[in-house]
Order: structure tokens, then C-alpha cells, then sequence
């Protein structure tokens, strides 16, 4: 069984998208306000004059390249934020983005409501550990995996941020598709799985990941994790053309004899000066 909705984040005290149109998004982190590129606010924005910390300016290939331009003074090391119990360190990264993605907070709530004490989740592209410390504070165990070395220390980092240096969570600097295919022949089990991965991608020995090439496999190494005590499986899907009815139907596929039901759909967030909703994602997950 499959069902299509919209999986909307809603502002918390440090974070929410302020305004958006023309091509762009006004958000707050903390006590900072940002401006960065948003091709789907088509619409024209609530207030004419945007005041901001900070501008990401696009450059002019497809890469998601680009530069940040800052009116006032940001610190260069980061400034904590917290969501729920976690406590993080956001920053401006050469990449856009923030060093997190908030649109994601519907799926940790939605995680941490199917998540027991002692459960063993696996977070795949874990990047800096936000949705990885939001299960640890459920009590679940967490398996955190990255390619990146410099993302896992922020996770650490922001583990002993929020205090919780000391949760059962392994931190692994390894490529994706590597880790599960050796967890699949261990014969390892996960009650739950996040996957966040990227449109294209290096492991740390120069492993090469495509999206539309090596997410099938790697969603079959998944299936091999999961038995009849799983509880999820939560994919998400940024900046690619591709349908949430697709990816829904690669899970229905890989996943039907565990039963369940796959909800498909996009992520949204909600506009703090309307109300509107500015899609940032799409998503498949399962659950039982």
C-alpha cells in the first residue's frame, strides 16, 4: 500500500523560513538571517525589502557552486543552534548550506516516534549527525556512516555538544554502498535506516557515487539489513529529477514481502509571512 501527501517542517524557536519569492528564501538560524537561491519560490515575496546577515550568490554553473557574502559579522567557526534535545553548531558552508537541513526535522519527529530504548538504527550519508543525536536522544543505537572525515568530527562534536558524548553511537568514516554490502554478508539487522544521499558523490578512496546509477543497489543491501523486527526505512532525495512515485515504487518493490506501508511525497517547509509552502525535497519511507 502506498500513500502520496506532503510531509511539511514547521519554524522552531531557532530556525524558519521567514519569506521567500523571486527565486529566493529569507531564513533565520538562530540569531542570524540568511539569503540564499530557491528556483521553486516562483511567487513574489511577502515584504519588499529583505534585512540579512549574509547572501548566498549562486555561481553561474549546475554544480551548486558559489560564494557567501556577508553585510555583518558571522562567526567563522560556527554558532550553536538546538532543535528538541540536540544541540548543533551551524555555519555557513561553501556549499549553501548551513552544515544542517532543517527541512528534515518532520522525519526525525517521525523517526523518534517509531523509535524504542535500545533499537539499532543506521543513518547512511549521516553528514554532521543532527538526525543522528535526535534518534540517540530516543535511546536508540546508533551506526552513523559518512565519506566525509570532516562531517563525522562535527558529529562528534555536536554529540558532546548536546551531551551525549557517551550514547552508544558508532562513528564511521566509510563509503555507503561498501558499509552496508559488508553489513549485508555480517548478517547484521537495523531496526530502522536513514538514507540522505547526495546526487553525486566521492567515498574516502575516491568511490564514486550517482544517484539514478547505484541507489537501487544500494536499497537491495538495505532490504538485506531489515527482517520482521524492523521499523522503518525513511529515504529522502534532494535537488534531482526524479518522481517521489519512483522511489516509492523502488521501496514497494525491494520491501513487499516485509508488509508495511510506503508513504511517498514531498518535503515542504512552512513560510513563516504566509504560511505558504516552499518544496525543498521528495521522499519515500517505509514503516510497520
Amino acid at each position: 500500500m502506498t500513500i502520496l501527501h506532503t510531509l511539511v517542517t514547521e519554524p522552531w524557536p531557532d530556525y524558519g523560513l521567514v519569506d521567500s519569492g523571486h527565486g529566493r528564501k529569507l531564513e533565520r538560524y538562530g540569531r542570524f538571517r540568511f539569503i540564499r537561491p530557491e528556483p521553486q519560490a516562483m511567487w513574489t515575496p511577502a515584504q519588499s525589502n529583505w534585512e540579512a546577515d549574509g547572501d548566498f550568490i549562486a555561481a553561474s554553473d549546475e554544480e551548486g557552486g558559489g560564494k557567501w557574502h556577508l553585510s555583518r559579522e558571522v562567526p567563522r567557526g560556527g554558532w550553536h543552534m538546538k532543535w528538541e534535545e540536540v544541540r548543533f553548531t551551524a555555519q555557513n558552508t561553501p556549499f549553501r548550506h548551513l552544515a544542517f537541513f532543517p527541512d528534515m526535522a518532520a522525519q526525525w519527529s517521525w523517526m523518534r516516534d517509531r523509535t524504542g530504548e535500545g533499537d539499532e538504527v543506521l543513518n547512511l550519508f549521516g553528514y554532521t549527525g543532527v538526525g543522528t543525536l535526535a534518534l540517540a536522544a530516543k535511546g536508540a543505537r546508533l551506526t552513523h556512516v559518512d565519506a566525509s572525515k570532516k562531517s563525522v568530527e562535527q558529529g562528534k562534536a555536536n554529540a558532546f555538544l548536546s551531551d551525549m558524548a557517551d550514547r552508544p553511537i558508532r562513528w564511521m568514516v566509510d563509503d555507503a554502498v561498501k558499509f552496508a554490502a559488508r553489513e549485508r554478508r555480517r548478517e547484521r539487522r537495523y531496526h530502522g535506516i536513514l538514507l540522505d544521499p547526495p546526487k553525486f558523490g566521492r567515498g574516502p578512496d575516491g568511490e564514486v557515487w550517482r544517484l539514478e546509477e547505484h541507489l537501487p543497489g544500494l536499497i537491495q543491501h538495505c532490504r538485506a539489513l531489515l527482517d520482521e523486527n524492523s521499523k522503518f526505512l525513511v529515504l529522502t532525495v534532494y535537488a534531482v529529477r526524479m518522481s517521489a512515485l519512483a522511489i516509492g515504487e523502488l521501496l514497494n518493490q525491494a520491501l513487499a514481502d516485509l508488509g508495511g506501508t510506503v508513504e511517498v511525497g514531498e518535503m515542504a517547509v512552512r513560510e513563516e509571512a504566509r504560511g505558504l509552502l516552499l518544496p525543498t525535497a521528495i521522499f519515500a519511507r517505509w514503516s510497520r
